[in-house]
């Protein structure tokens, strides 16, 4: 499939939609690891996991921070590498949080957000092939 880069096109506008809302949340969820600005996020993390790495739980969410602003600004300039690798993302956020048992609900979205990651990175590689057909 050929997505054209025109934005009257209907599938580049749902590649842009979904390109820049992952590439600002990305940016601003990694941010708020340093913050806790929007929500705590050590109670959104299974506390096996830190242990597991030898870090205490805050340093961990900074190290995860730093990753989801790097797939954000990734995904801004290569989404067609980089929505798959945020799809793995969101499965190792959703593995955390079926972990922690109390936010299944937060998965579940989570799922979604997978999904989504997922069609992005079907309609990045239609743009792509538009702009190599075109170059």
């Amino acid at each position: 499939m050929t997505v054209t880069a025109d934005l009257a096109d209907p599938a580049y506008q749902a590649y842009l939609l979904l390109r820049n809302a992952f590439t600002v949340t990305l940016i601003l969820a990694g941010a708020d690891k340093f913050l806790n600005a929007m929500i705590d996020w050590v109670e959104y993390l299974a506390p096996a996991i830190p242990r597991t790495f030898g870090v205490p739980a805050e340093i961990f969410l900074r190290g995860a921070g730093i990753l989801e602003i790097a797939l954000g600004i990734w995904l801004a300039l290569v989404p067609r590498r980089a929505a798959y690798w945020v799809v793995g993302w969101f499965a190792l956020i959703i593995v955390d949080l079926l972990a922690v048992g109390t936010h299944y609900d937060v998965a579940l979205r989570d799922f979604a957000l997978l999904l989504g990651a997922l069609a992005l990175g079907r309609l990045a590689s239609g743009v792509h092939r538009w702009h190599e057909q075109h170059a």
